[in-house]
């Protein structure tokens, strides 16, 4: 049951995180287009810089749980490569109890809690251009999310390598 949830969460992220890969496309489109005007025609966007940060930003934030079920995202192994399996696994579960879980709850209720009012309030950015925030707020919540369900699918990986369940 709990590894047909962590494989399920896996593929999930797995796929949202090739999807939203494809955000490199439109973000490659601003900077191309703001670099031909401004270079091309002396005439500036005044939402290209903006726009670039926000595709960039989104990009970003969906890939950190891309990279974390890719195993890709930078650890410090010196003492426990050389360590069993299952103390790895050991070290892996209490690690993301005591950091990672508490964290990235705290992080993704309070990003949440910062959309809703970013949301409510129809909140737009300070700038000439003044495009709303709040769907990248929003956004920005929901790969919080993404990244404590990660988390969650990888303690689950961790504890069945710990108890002899899985292979990893």
């Amino acid at each position: 049951m709990l590894s047909k949830i962590a494989q399920t969460i896996d593929t999930f992220i797995t796929r949202q995180g090739e999807l939203t890969s494809l955000l490199i496309i439109p973000l490659l489109g601003v900077v191309i287009y703001e670099v031909f005007m401004r270079y091309g025609f002396n005439s500036p966007t005044i939402w290209g810089f903006e726009a670039t940060a926000f595709i960039y930003g989104m990009h970003y934030m969906f890939g950190i749980s891309y990279t974390e079920v890719k195993k890709g995202h930078v650890q410090v192994d010196i003492f426990t490569s050389l360590a069993p399996r299952k103390i790895r696994a050991f070290l892996s579960v209490m690690t993301t109890l005591v950091f990672f879980m508490p964290v990235m709850t705290c992080m993704t209720i309070w990003s949440g809690k910062f959309a809703l009012t970013s949301v409510a309030e129809h909140e737009l950015n300070s700038t000439s251009w003044a495009p709303p925030v709040y769907p990248f707020k929003v956004i920005m919540a929901i790969c919080f999310l993404f990244l404590l369900l990660q988390g969650i699918s990888n303690l689950i990986h961790d504890l069945q390598i710990l108890f002899g369940k899985e292979e990893r």
